[in-house]
């Protein structure tokens, strides 16, 4: 899998040709489930999430030029600050405007909710000055403002406390104090993701005017698809990140989920091969890395962006294709863009967006949870794994990772890359401000490890409508079927044919089973969907 989020950094172009041999050369890195569930013909036909396996056209083992990972010294200009930069929180299209939202990015608690008083989202501190209870457990009063439903206080958009219940109209106005004000970070909306600054001090007030989030001309172009997801993930940023910049694990992690290239001699059953990778520039500011088909970007803290055909970095901090020239039809693309977000030791978020300028009209007649359906599965075949591989490498010592494990090949040069800007620039491990111990959260139960509903379906707008309607169509057939037994139980045996009465009962039955299968469905597709590799 690969990831890629975006900052503002000098930006990649991507050239506008996309045709059918490059198209054969993306198709790895695929969300896209093969027939193993009802939705095998959607999945088979919809291209959602790809994984770029990159391969090397001659059969080798390992080459002679492996990765290497090089630590220097960092001077006090190289130090990478983890805190003055945008970070996203969440797709637009999965926040309720009605409610406050709560969300976690680099150890800090914040709330995300509507102001309508000013049309725009705003974040705070997920912590009422009053008695600290949490704002997002409150709610928007009819005058629009954020209220703490613990006592009642609440607040405008800019933090100011408006209203304190229990102080008397005719007293001192109390709710003018510094003191009661919640503190607000900078926040906007850019490619329909809300992206906040993590320092509240009012000299960032107007940061937006000096560094802005990274922009991507794709997501707001009306040409393209661009259906978003996201997803809580019970290991950390650094695990993630590297996950997704590795090609090689596609045919094995993901073997009987995602199409990868087969060689035309296969040395073992998944098929995999060489990989020609290799990181061409790496500074403060990331890494470029070349591949087969193109290149690639790491964009930190949290974007790995990439296409299928060689980027041209701009240098005007956008992530652009080429100037405004209109994309013909015969020019296909498509573009790869996941954005990994730090939430705690061991807790990371990740939202994907895949871009393209064909086929679009797929993603307007199949609903979105149905990529969900098949995105998720891959995401859980390999959970398990990283999972413990981080609590290996935490054992070891995050800066004794280039110790810890053996990457000879050139298929791990992005990985290695990546660590060796981490280790670099920014500590070996990303700075949590002494907010935890450094010890990883304990491992939870399988099933819980694997939580699809807590982890996605409540924060998704599309999968949690879904999972209320076919809910409720569960209830509709189990009442159906009661309602038709009963019906020919009441019924004179005189009042009913054989035939009549014989169909009632088979539709009782076969409504019956059908809200068992549907329940199974949903347990399945929305709750849990556990994957063992060595049974497939």
């Amino acid at each position: 899998m690969e990831a890629l989020k975006i900052s503002s950094i000098p930006s990649l172009q991507i050239p506008s040709k996309f045709d059918k041999a490059q198209s054969k050369k993306l198709t790895s890195f695929c969300f896209n489930s093969i027939p193993s569930s009802s939705f095998s013909l959607v999945q088979r036909n919809i291209s959602t999430f790809k994984i770029f396996t990159t391969t090397s056209s001659s059969v080798s083992t390992e080459p002679a030029n492996p990765p290497e990972l090089e630590v220097e010294n960092r001077t006090q200009q190289e130090k990478f600050d983890w805190y003055a930069q945008w970070y996203p929180l969440m797709p637009v299209c999965d926040l309720d405007k009605r409610v406050p939202h709560a969300k976690k990015v680099l150890g800090i608690d914040v709330v995300v909710w509507w102001d309508r008083n000013e049309s725009a989202w705003k974040v705070f501190d997920d912590s009422c000055p009053h008695r600290l209870a949490p704002l997002s457990e409150g709610r928007i009063d009819q005058w629009g403002r954020l209220q703490c439903v613990y006592h009642g206080w609440c607040f405008n958009g800019s933090g100011d406390c408006k209203f304190i219940p229990q102080a008397p109209a005719d007293g001192p106005p109390i709710h003018t104090s510094k003191k009661a004000c919640v503190a607000a970070y900078p926040s906007t909306v850019q490619n329909g993701i809300v992206w906040f600054w993590p320092n509240s001090d009012p000299q960032y007030k107007d940061v937006l005017a000096e560094k802005k989030p990274p922009y991507i001309p794709e997501l707001d172009d009306p040409s393209y698809s661009g259906l978003m997801g996201n997803r809580e993930i019970p290991y950390g940023y650094e695990v993630l990140i590297e996950n997704l910049m590795d090609p090689a694990h596609v045919p094995y992690a993901h073997y009987g989920i995602m199409r990868t290239n087969q060689p035309k001699e296969k040395a073992d059953r998944e098929g995999g091969r060489p990989l020609e990778l290799s990181v061409q520039k790496l500074d403060i500011n990331g890494f470029i890395a070349k591949q087969e088909w193109g290149r690639s970007k790491f964009l930190p803290p949290c974007v790995f962006y990439a296409s299928p055909l060689d980027p041209v970095d701009q240098g005007n901090g956008a992530v652009s294709s080429a100037g405004t020239k209109k994309v013909s039809s015969a020019q296909r693309r498509a573009l790869l863009i996941f954005i990994c977000i730090p939430v705690s030791p061991g807790n990371s978020r990740l939202i994907w967006t895949f871009p393209r300028n064909f086929g679009v009209w797929i993603d307007k007649i199949v609903p979105r949870w149905m990529f969900h359906v098949g995105q998720n599965l891959i995401l859980d075949s390999d959970l398990y794994l990283l999972h413990v591989e981080e609590r290996k490498i935490m054992d070891a010592g995050p800066n004794q990772w280039q110790k810890a494990c053996f990457v000879p090949t050139k298929s791990d040069a992005l990985v290695v890359g990546f660590r060796k800007w981490l280790i670099k620039y920014a500590g070996g491990q990303v700075d949590w401000r002494g907010k935890f111990s450094g010890a990883l959260p304990p491992t939870p139960p399988r099933e819980q490890l694997l939580d699809r509903y807590w982890s996605h379906v409540v924060s998704c707008s599309s999968c949690s409508a879904a999972h209320k309607g076919l809910r409720v169509l569960e209830v509709v057939l189990q009442v159906v079927s009661f309602s038709l037994v009963g019906i020919v139980a009441a019924t004179k045996q005189a009042a009913l044919s054989v035939a009549a009465r014989t169909t009632l009962v088979a539709m009782a039955i076969l409504s019956f089973a059908a809200s068992k299968w549907l329940a199974h469905f949903i347990y399945k597709q929305f709750h849990f969907h556990d994957y063992n590799h060595a049974l497939r």
